[in-house]
């Protein structure tokens, strides 16, 4: 598994409120956003939501690595960005 494709799912799950927003997001299904989060919570050994048939909600611990993980994700893109700067100054 991709942690950064878990990490990535757990965001927009966050920000859209739905994993249903979220798979429209991120162009995947809903039972595919869902396994992604479910892993990326088996990988951090801690339940990033609470969930029920009516609502979802980040747990206390969710709440802390949806900050983490947009550092990480943020750092990910910048280190991304670095590495094809550096690729092109290398062809020239």
């Amino acid at each position: 598994m991709n942690l950064f494709n878990g990490i990535e799912a757990f965001i927009q799950v966050a920000e859209k409120g739905s994993f249903a927003g979220a798979a429209r997001q991120l162009n995947l299904s809903p039972s595919a956003v869902s396994k992604l989060v479910a892993r990326t919570e088996d990988a951090l050994g801690t339940v990033l939501f609470n969930r029920n048939t009516r609502s979802l909600s980040l747990t206390p611990e969710g709440q802390l690595f949806l900050k983490r993980g947009r550092v990480i994700l943020s750092e990910m893109a910048a280190a991304k960005a670095d590495s094809r700067c550096l690729a092109l100054t290398e062809t020239v």
